[in-house]
């Protein structure tokens, strides 16, 4: 059986952003900037940029502090490493996090307040097709993603299969799933060739 990654996050101070993505951490402008974008099938989805100032900053703040672990998923008939770290449920995230939790909660009329994180150490990082499991249970769901470090990929697509769309939300910049999209959507962080490291921070509903 192939080893658990490892858990260790040294090493992964070397992103080189502007000076400006330094400074002390802080919501920006709020959430007024969302756009919205409307899928198939009952879904959509929200794009802000720069919700957060400072978010390299951020970033730094949540690589040291988040109880960062590594996972192991089934596939076919085998059990392999998942290749990214997680937090689960964390409630110890950086005020600045649960503040920005109560404002999409605010925002959404839904109680965002369960904060996850996930680590993608470097290109070879990745999370396959999925939903998140709480379109299991729930008609209808909201999903905030905040990310935080390099500029990765992240990809929909309808879940019979067919194009999908590409995001490539910056250092600061939000992505809200809503509407069916846990359910009839899927979504991915592909590999690629070369990558800084990125966090991406969530916000669900309770589960």
């Amino acid at each position: 059986m192939p080893a658990a990654p490892s858990t260790s996050v040294s090493g992964l101070h070397h992103l080189q952003p502007s000076l400006l993505g330094w400074h002390e951490p802080a919501l920006g402008a709020g959430l007024g900037g969302l756009r919205r974008e409307h899928l198939a099938s009952g879904a959509w989805v929200d794009v802000a940029t720069s919700v957060v100032d400072g978010a390299y900053t951020l970033f730094e703040e949540v690589l040291a502090a988040a109880p960062w672990a590594g996972h192991e998923r089934p596939m076919y008939d085998r059990v392999v490493p998942e290749p990214r770290l997680t937090t689960r449920r964390w409630a110890g995230a950086p005020a600045l996090v649960h503040d920005l939790g109560s404002l999409l909660s605010e925002h959404y009329g839904v109680d965002l307040s369960t904060i996850s994180a996930n680590l993608y150490r470097s290109g070879s990082d990745s999370v396959a097709w999925h939903g998140d499991r709480i379109g299991r249970d729930r008609p209808q769901a909201v999903v905030a993603v905040l990310s935080l470090g390099a500029t990765r990929r992240f990809l929909l697509r309808p879940r019979p299969g067919g194009p999908s769309r590409r995001y490539a939300p910056a250092s600061g910049d939000l992505l809200v799933m809503g509407g069916t999209c846990q359910r009839t959507w899927q979504h991915s962080v592909p590999k690629c060739a070369v990558a800084g490291p990125r966090i991406s921070v969530m916000f669900r509903e309770g589960y």
